[in-house]
């Protein structure tokens, strides 16, 4: 479990993190391997966990009937993968594929739920990290639509 305190630790996401909230994160991570291709998740699968990328690229892709997947971000190292899991009812929306290996801390969302629940300032200091993640996100596909509606036809 050091080890994987350790790197948490040296994640950009848990800069300046409390010791003891650490600790707490890290009694709920656990190694991931993804090989290209693989899914670390599909839109309506429970979203039980998320992803601390480590190493290699995610695509993050919706998906519209009898249409390619549309990938409206890709994410590397030092990024999260994975917001649903704050919310009721913790489904995906969203489907996330590594397009190349990637190494990811993987981080069990009930185990962290719970310990933010028993720990107000846990779940708080949670909640000032994820924000900005959610609005990164937001502002992005904003772009995105801009970008694909903005353009004369």
């Amino acid at each position: 479990m050091e080890g994987l305190e350790h790197i948490l630790r040296q994640h950009p996401f848990f800069a300046d993190f409390a010791p003891e909230h650490g600790a707490l994160v890290a009694g709920c991570a656990r190694n991931h391997r993804f090989d290209p291709g693989d899914y670390l998740f599909r839109e309506g699968d429970p979203a039980d966990e998320f992803f601390l990328i480590r190493h290699g690229k995610v695509a993050l892709e919706i998906v519209a009937p009898g249409q390619a997947p549309i990938v409206f971000a890709t994410l590397g190292p030092g990024e999260i993968v994975g917001e649903a899991w704050l919310v009721p009812p913790y489904r995906w929306t969203i489907d996330a594929r590594a397009t190349e290996l990637v190494r990811a801390i993987g981080i069990d969302a009930a185990c962290l739920r719970g310990k933010c629940e028993a720990d107000h300032h846990l779940g708080y200091e949670m909640m000032k990290r994820f924000l900005p993640v959610f609005i990164r996100r937001l502002h992005a596909t904003q772009l995105q639509i801009l970008d694909v509606y903005g353009k004369k036809r």
